[in-house]
């Protein structure tokens, strides 16, 4: 039996949640499309993602916060915090960014397809249960994992997230919850100021938050041996189900807000040491847009991730690296 092509999900309201002179603009998504755009989107099933519903906005987020974020965008919109801004348009951009995560889950665990990808705006991993920041409405990637809990009765979700920004309000969210694991990687100390290693989650949920920080001018070697050895085996220990990644790509050189050094080489070989790890567990992956804010770099790291994600993966031969090895030895004592 063929395999399946990857699924992919996007929506036109992306481009209307409008941010006025940001560097979160609807050309990240005018720049992504456009490179699929030129390689046939890579032969994937591309869908249009409808809106996420009230009950998988509620499974996350408080209803008064959901209500005043309506509220404010059908009035004009505003600066929701310093970083934070969203237009008339900006409840149905984050209603579809949402949607498009809950149904590439659906689509992954229906097995329509053993791997997707959901490419919106606004990005989500911010966004606390009751709180919108840095450039996050909703909690795009914790909705969807949510939502495969709830609705297919999951066990195990593991989200490896890394955008070179801490997902504060992805570990917020799943912080007693045993069923999800949350490793992220990220530049340590940067905004917004959570992500200590120290910080491993509560009650049943203790051990199930991971925070590997990155120092800042680290590269390839770094980040792509933290992943390879020290979030795979993490999240291959979990035994999940279902294996989402919250795809940054501002931990690259060129990305103008933050000070890390990942190269196109480098971000290849961290998609294909999580994409090994779905194929050898037999486990659908999805692909969930974070950050990234230059837009050469999106045009091209987001379609080679694509393309790694819908073959035949084999994990990179990555040297473990001082920072992985650091890693390693604080998790064993």
């Amino acid at each position: 039996m063929p395999v399946p092509p990857p699924v992919l999900f996007h929506h036109a309201s992306s481009l209307l949640h409008d941010t006025g002179d940001h560097p979160e603009c609807a050309a990240r998504i005018t720049s992504i499309e456009m490179a699929l755009a030129q390689v046939d989107w890579l032969g994937q099933d591309v869908r249009e993602s409808p809106a996420a519903s009230s009950e998988n906005l509620r499974s996350v987020h408080d209803p008064n916060y959901l209500r005043g974020i309506r509220e404010r965008c059908e009035t004009g919109g505003g600066y929701l915090d310093a970083d934070t801004v969203v237009s008339p348009d900006s409840w149905a951009a984050a209603l579809h960014a949402a949607g498009g995560a809950v149904a590439l889950v659906d689509a992954l665990l229906s097995r329509e397809a053993t791997a997707g990808s959901s490419l919106h705006r606004p990005p989500g991993h911010h966004a606390e249960p009751a709180r919108a920041m840095g450039f996050c409405v909703l909690g795009n990637a914790a909705i969807a994992a949510q939502h495969a809990l709830d609705a297919y009765g999951l066990e195990r979700v593991a989200i490896i997230d890394w955008d070179v920004h801490h997902g504060n309000g992805t570990q917020a969210i799943f912080w007693e919850e045993p069923r999800v694991l949350t490793c992220s990687l990220h530049q340590f100390p940067f905004w917004p100021g959570t992500g200590a290693a120290s910080q491993v989650g509560a009650g049943p949920g203790a051990g199930f938050t991971v925070n590997l920080p990155m120092a800042a001018g680290t590269g390839d070697d770094a980040w792509a041996s933290m992943v390879e050895h020290v979030a795979v085996p993490v999240a291959r220990a979990h035994r999940p189900q279902l294996l989402l990644l919250c795809a940054g790509f501002d931990a690259h050189a060129e990305d103008p807000l933050a000070g890390c050094a990942v190269t196109d080489d480098g971000y290849a070989a961290m998609t294909a040491s999580v994409a090994a790890l779905a194929q050898e567990l037999d486990v659908p992956m999805g692909l969930i847009l974070e950050g990234g804010y230059d837009l050469g770099v999106l045009a091209r790291c987001v379609p080679q991730s694509l393309r790694i994600i819908g073959g035949p993966a084999v994990a990179p031969d990555v040297p473990v690296h001082p920072t992985a090895e650091h890693a390693l030895l604080q998790r064993t004592r």
